[in-house]
Formats: C-alpha cells, structure tokens, sequence
C-alpha cells in the first residue's frame, strides 16, 4: 500500500466518522460542526486524489458558505442548541433509520461495485484546466444561482428572527 492509499483511506475514515457524528448527535450546534470536519476532509480526499481545484471549490462551496450558513440560521432563529424532548425522536424511529440507511448503502454497493470493479478510472481523470472550463464556463450559472439563493436564505432567516423577537416583545 502506497502512502497516497494510506492518506486516502485515513481522510475517508475521518469523513465516514465525522459524518456519522454529524447525524447521530443530539446538539445542532454540534451537528453542523461535524458537518464543518466532514466537509474539510472530504476537500482533503479530492487533494489526496490529485482534484485539487475540486477540493477547493468544496472548501469554498460547501464548508465556506453552507456551513456558515446553517450557523447563521440557527444563531438568528435562536432554534434550540441542546437536546429538546419536543423535537426528540424514539429509539424505535433512529433504529429503524439505521436499518434503511444500512441496507440503502449495501444495494448501492452491491450495485455500483461491479461497475468499477474493472474499469481503468485514473486514464479518464481530466485535469484542473478541464475542470475549471467546465465549472466556470458551462455550470457558473448554477453556481451563481446557488450564491443568490445562500443569500435569500440567509436574508430570510434574519427576517424571520426579526418577526419572532417582534413579537415576543408585544406579548410581554
């Protein structure tokens, strides 16, 4: 095993763990950190693979504006930071959820895995120049589509925190 596996199989163990983290965690706040580090390692695994422009355009994309979005979000519409026995589910629903997100992924495994099982993927890798033509030259419109909606969301969720604090001022 070369050191580029190795790097590789770590990076994904971190992203697998923080992801899982991510999911099962009771804290939002929590949550949407191990999101932060999942995120991270996920750039790490496409720098690892020689995707350098992927992986940053992850860290820009998705820990840059995402992440810091879903924390705006939940500092303004101050949503409840700690375990909340309204919102909790029951132990019958998380294990169930497991039980389908299990079997999901081994159909998508069991389906997906002879497909690459033989094929040569590094001779089909384009490079950065290819890559950086096809973000910015084909699908900047998504990308540009996908900043002005991050930014109606967050517009919004300050609009909505307004109105709640409004409100609970009149009760008062």
């Amino acid at each position: 095993m070369t050191s580029r596996e190795i790097a590789f199989v770590v990076v994904g163990v971190i992203t697998a763990l923080s992801a899982l983290l991510s999911v099962t965690t009771k804290h939002v706040v929590h949550a949407a950190l191990w999101l932060l580090v999942s995120l991270g390692s996920l750039a790490g695994a496409y720098v690892v693979l020689g995707q350098e422009l992927v992986g940053l355009v992850q860290l820009l994309v998705y820990v840059g504006a995402i992440v810091v979005l879903v924390l705006f979000a939940l500092m303004l519409t101050r949503a409840p930071i700690g375990p909340h026995p309204e919102i909790d589910t029951a132990p019958w629903q998380r294990t169930l959820a497991s039980a389908l997100g299990g079997a999901t992924a081994a159909l998508l495994a069991s389906v997906l895995l002879p497909f690459f099982a033989s094929a040569d993927v590094a001779a089909d890798v384009p490079g950065t120049p290819q890559i950086g033509e096809a973000i910015f030259g084909t699908w900047v419109w998504p990308f540009e589509l996908l900043s002005v909606l991050l930014l109606v969301a967050l517009i919004t969720a300050f609009a909505v925190s307004r109105i709640v604090l409004q409100r609970e001022g009149e009760v008062r």
